[in-house]
């Protein structure tokens, strides 16, 4: 089984059914889709991360045409909007191929720059490799991690907080578990807009976990 990770990123349009006028928006940051489900007549069901104003993301879905149904409810840490809609032309395509081709899409789903999202998918490598050839055109497709599944490895990330995951990825994206070093903790800082000591509690935290579990 393998582990890949890519970014989709749209040259025209947007996947998300709302996620043009979320990105306007400048009160609201989306973070990642929790869950997601393609129905029996065509429409999507998401549950999605964000942060911000409530008021702004209750405006935007009450008055979108493809939106049905909608909650939204307010976390400790942010938002989560649970969202039936008819999908986009480029999402139907992309939820069509975990239809055509046996794999399973891995969540949450981050949302990546210029609306796209970072997805990971888990299944036989020639599977992942037909899928990833039958993504709509119009979606630009971008390999970030190619690896053997391990699903201890998933299991012990399902630990750390959304925070702490975001912190442990941003800090191997830069390369700061690579031998020699490549980053710092203020290289994550200022990828991240922290302070250097929040980085490096996160860290020291988020390997104490980890290396405690491995231990057990």
């Amino acid at each position: 089984m393998r582990y890949v990770k890519v970014s989709l990123i749209p040259t025209e349009g947007d996947i998300d059914p709302v996620g043009e006028e979320i990105q306007q928006e400048p009160s609201l940051t989306r973070e990642a889709i929790l869950h997601i489900n393609r129905l029996n007549d065509g429409t999507v069901v998401l549950l999605t991360q964000l942060r911000g104003d409530r008021d702004a993301i209750l405006d935007i879905l009450e008055s979108h045409r493809a939106v049905m149904s909608y909650n939204v409810s307010s976390l400790r840490d942010g938002l989560q909007a649970y969202i039936h809609a008819e999908p986009t032309h480029m999402a139907a395509g992309l939820l069509g191929l975990t239809q055509e081709h046996e794999f399973v899409l891995d969540t949450p789903i981050e949302y990546g720059p210029e609306g796209g999202f970072r997805v990971a998918l888990i299944g036989q490598e020639e599977t992942v490799r037909r899928a990833i050839e039958d993504v709509p055109e119009g979606i630009r497709v971008e390999l970030e991690q190619l690896s053997d599944y391990d699903p201890e490895l998933r299991e012990l990330s399902s630990l750390l907080t959304d925070r702490q995951r975001e912190i442990l990825n941003t800090a191997a994206d830069l390369g700061y578990y690579e031998v020699p070093r490549r980053a710092t903790h203020q290289d994550i800082a200022d990828e991240l807009d922290l302070s250097t000591t929040t980085v490096g509690e996160h860290l020291r935290k988020i390997e104490a976990r980890m290396l405690s579990e491995i231990a057990h």
